[in-house]
């Protein structure tokens, strides 16, 4: 296991011990599913006076298969940081809420191989941006306060942590890599605002 595997892996573990029943819930949609949704089998784990009607019960699981990064990578005419490849390559999960020195961190996840096909979507379009401004290639991972349109980014060249807004050179490095970032943060038991 990789070292931001473990890291992801410790943060999913600290988060889960924030919940009351030992899972997260999502709202219930059929039409957009997950790996991560604890089947109707463990019955016996799962408190139903605690779920919200129409939510699902949910835990992060390895991704099996894992998705690949070689279809962006080849548009890009690009090799993807490792360390993003890793990141997003590990698990099907929720978002994870957090908490740094510098504040609040909703760490993106996948739920589902759709949501990687829309995340590259949005990479494409990010890459572009990135273009046409003439910066260096960045890929998000992380928001930041559910109001704001700040996000957290790995520099490609570099694998540094960045704090960027939509359309604009970044505004600070926040740390030299992600497994250093991803091992100060701590989990905070909040709603996700984004999924």
């Amino acid at each position: 296991m990789s070292s931001i595997q473990l890291a992801l892996s410790q943060l999913f573990a600290e988060a889960l011990l924030l919940t009351d029943q030992g899972y997260f819930l999502a709202e219930y949609d059929p039409d957009w599913r997950s790996p991560c949704e604890l089947p109707s089998g463990t019955d016996a784990l799962i408190n139903r006076e605690a779920i919200v009607p129409d939510s699902i019960p949910w835990k992060p699981v390895t991704q099996e298969p894992k998705v690949d990064f070689s279809g962006l990578e080849n548009a890009l005419e690009t090799t993807i940081h490792p360390d993003l490849v890793t990141y997003f390559s590990s698990y099907w999960s929720g978002t994870i809420e957090t908490k740094s020195l510098e504040g609040h961190t909703s760490l993106i996840q996948l739920w589902n191989p759709e949501d990687f096909d829309r995340l590259i979507e949005n990479y494409i379009g990010h890459s572009l941006a990135k273009r046409r401004i003439k910066e260096s290639l960045t890929f998000f991972f992380a928001t930041t306060e559910p109001d704001s349109e700040y996000f957290l980014s790995i520099d490609n060249a570099t694998g540094a942590v960045l704090l960027e807004e939509p359309g604009r050179s970044p505004i600070k490095q926040v740390d030299d890599n992600l497994f250093n970032f991803l091992q100060r943060l701590t989990p905070v038991n909040s709603v996700p605002e984004i999924f």
